[in-house]
């Protein structure tokens, strides 16, 4: 059956799946007819032609259920000017709605389509105002069409407006042509969506679109594992797992793959062949070949009495520096490429500051720089000097016609005789090439890092990999010093690296442990110390000095029930509290949040923490503030670009790398028995400033300090270090 009528009123829609009851007056009636299904981005004063059929709800009586639909030109001037009015045209409200239909009559919404510019005959739209109208309005058609052609695909529509501003009018056809290269270009649909699209459209299984495609997404989810590369064998089991096709099948798309130099295979002295994905292939290349360039000694250096230059930044600093931290300052002054390397307590950021005060006096031009925004600040404060993040020293930027670009690199290097880079265990192995694409020859540069926190979260284990090639000089400060001893976080950060019990609860220090077994019970503690024991602990201890950190997302201590349960708890509902829901994640202003990708554009990247400063619920728009080296960042985020910011009252241990938090409040529970690793517990009481309080469970505790198997990353970076001819330091 079909029914046709004009969308009088949208009684309610579901954003995340567009469910949605409507109003319908049909033509022949004079009586409202609900309407009840999945009707994307409909608008009241469209006229619909509807299929389905009748059914009687048990409370709301007589309703027709959507099958399909088709959308009609508005039939009436009023249907017009409803049409026009409902707030998805930007530009364009009741008023300049009913001038335009009183204007151009029925043929308002052709001139809208076709003849933009005619647009400025009524009074009050200029030809800029009439261009973006236009603009619009062919948007908003297009990315209809786009969402209906997903709905007969049984594809979220949700995904609508990101296809099309990525494919904009050729979006259809590329999907019809290959469906895959969603999995490739599109920020949230995976392999699994592209692949449910292509069987819906009749693509074969062993199509080698599908093929290629998946070899492709298995590489960049052991990309997203920390894995560089991974052997044929353990690829082609999690393909086969995954597309349910004979192993035989994908030696073809392997060697289409090859051929296209998508994918690059090597072939250890053993006969075990590893894929990678080419990015990753070009990077550890390049990472070894420039760090062994960066190790020559032919390039000058100037001739310093290491032991006087010692002794006066002692008697400037007031300070007696441990022998390691002179053989560090010794090093960085002597070798092309130094590492730094310790746990907390033992100096690092003092020997840094030494060494900028020595090599100052000789060199002019010294940059500093970290991974993240969060860790710049920080090396800026102890330092005194300007640090940028890696990103900025390089200058990404957006440029026309080919998105972003390192601006920094082969062509154009940093002006710089050093360059120290901190919290060096975050970087991934493309970013590190990035870097070292953009350091000239004869370039000094000083990593320094703590090598047992965890890996970066991107692929590669750098710093590990640049200390166990043993090509480089590397210095490991292991003396905790007296004054770091008065602190328990640095002395258990010390014990627990080395696999003994931490101290506990002792009185007026800055460690201590809450006893409760329970998940649930776990979870209230952890709710009344950051809502009431905290605070009522220390005047003046605000919501945003204390994190907490969890080791997963799932389960009733992981990141998503506890974000839920601290939103309600520190930053509850108001009448003056603006709110925006995305998907199922409620916003609020207030909230604290986190970035969790990179988005060079806005130039906010993954871990990166702020507050929601004003939620625009008619644009649907949010703005974030963002702490920054400068001060601070405001961004703001379209409703379709919110799925990048995520609640951050409780973050993941791994999302909270190269930051420092004045309190960090962890449940440790067998119930996250699969990542109670000691490199975990470590790096998350490494990252309090002032105090740590850890509730759970002693055995969970133990559990976690004993096990220290850490999952291999497959990377041939060390390898290759160790192969390549170096010059002698």
């Amino acid at each position: 059956m079909h029914i046709e009528g004009v969308v009088e009123r949208i009684t309610f829609r579901n954003e995340d799946n567009y469910y949605t009851v409507a109003q319908l007056k049909c033509d022949d009636k004079n009586t409202l007819t609900t309407i009840v299904g999945t009707l994307p981005m409909i608008l009241e004063g469209e006229t619909l032609k509807i299929f389905g059929k009748w059914i009687t709800h048990s409370r709301y009586g007589e309703q027709f259920q959507i099958d399909s639909f088709e959308v009609k030109v508005p039939a009436s001037l009023n249907g017009i000017k409803k049409y026009l009015s409902s707030g998805l045209i930007k530009g364009i409200g009741e008023v300049t709605a009913e001038k335009l239909v009183n204007h151009f009559g029925y043929k308002t919404l052709e001139v809208l389509e076709e003849d933009s510019e005619r647009l400025t005959e009524v009074e009050g739209i200029g030809a800029k105002k009439a261009a973006k109208i236009g603009e619009a309005f062919v948007e908003q058609r297009e990315v209809k069409n786009l969402m209906l052609f997903l709905q007969e695909q049984e594809v979220s529509p949700v995904y609508g407006v990101k296809i099309y501003r990525t494919y904009r009018e050729a979006a259809i056809p590329l999907i019809k042509e290959n469906p895959y290269r969603l999995a490739e270009d599109i920020y949230g649909i995976g392999f699994r969506t592209a692949d449910q699209i292509a069987q819906k459209m009749g693509i074969e299984p062993e199509s080698l679109y599908r093929l290629t495609s998946g070899l492709r997404y298995v590489l960049g989810q052991l990309a997203g594992e920390g894995h560089t590369y991974v052997p044929k064998d353990v690829l082609f089991l999690r393909a086969e797992e995954m597309l349910k096709v004979d192993q035989s099948l994908l030696e073809g798309a392997l060697d289409a793959l090859v051929s296209d130099q998508k994918v690059y295979v090597e072939t250890e002295e053993g006969g075990q062949q590893d894929v990678f994905l080419a990015a990753f292939y070009y990077a550890e290349k390049g990472v070894s070949e420039r760090l062994a360039n960066l190790m020559d000694d032919r390039y000058q250096i100037p001739l310093v009495n290491m032991e006087e230059e010692i002794e006066a930044v002692e008697a400037e600093d007031g300070i007696k520096l441990a022998e390691k931290q002179k053989e560090a300052i010794c090093a960085a002054f002597s070798s092309g490429v130094m590492v730094l390397t310790g746990g907390p307590g033992t100096g690092k950021t003092t020997t840094v500051r030494c060494i900028i005060n020595i090599l100052q006096r000789h060199y002019s031009h010294i940059l500093l720089a970290a991974p993240t925004g969060r860790a710049a600040k920080r090396l800026n404060e102890s330092t005194g000097r300007e640090t940028k993040t890696i990103h900025r020293l390089l200058e990404y930027s957006f440029i026309d016609s080919e998105g972003m670009q390192f601006l920094k690199g082969e062509d154009d290097p940093l002006e710089a005789d050093v360059i120290i880079v901190d919290e060096v265990s975050m970087v991934d192995l493309l970013l590190m090439n990035h870097l070292l694409k953009a350091i000239r020859p004869g370039t000094k540069l000083i990593l320094v890092g703590d090598a047992d926190q965890l890996p970066s979260v991107g692929a590669g284990n750098v710093l590990r990999d640049i200390i166990d090639s043993e090509r480089m000089e590397v210095v490991s400060l292991d003396e905790i010093f007296r004054q770091a001893q008065e602190s328990l976080i640095i002395v258990n950060a010390h014990h627990i690296n080395q696999g003994e019990f931490p101290v506990l609860n002792q009185k007026e220090k800055d460690f201590f442990f809450l006893e409760a077994e329970e998940p649930e019970m776990i979870q209230d503690v952890l709710i009344n110390l950051c809502t009431h024991r905290l605070p009522q602990y220390e005047d003046g201890m605000a919501a945003e000095h204390i994190q907490v950190l969890t080791p997963m997302r799932k389960t009733p201590i992981g990141v998503e029930i506890l974000n839920e349960k601290l939103q309600q708890a520190i930053n509850p509902p108001a009448a003056i509290k603006a709110e925006q829901k995305v998907s199922h994640t409620l916003f609020r202003e207030g909230d604290k949040v986190m970035q969790i990708r990179n988005n060079y554009e806005k130039q906010v990247y993954n871990g990166d923490i702020g507050y929601i400063e004003y939620i625009d619920t008619e644009e649907e728009e949010v703005t974030v503030v963002y702490p920054d080296v400068e001060g601070q960042r405001d961004i703001m985020y379209k409703k379709h670009e919110c799925d990048e910011i995520v609640l951050a009252y409780a973050i993941t241990i791994h999302k909270s790398q190269g930051s420092e938090y004045p309190v960090v409040v962890m449940p440790v529970s067998t119930q996250h028995y699969v990542m109670l690793q000691r490199n975990l517990l470590y790096t998350g009481i490494t990252r309090a400033k002032k105090l740590v309080v850890l509730v759970g469970t002693r055995r969970a505790l133990e559990i976690a300090i004993e096990n220290n198997r850490v999952n291999k990353r497959y990377s041939r970076l060390a390898e290759r270090l160790r192969s390549l001819p170096m010059f002698s330091v």
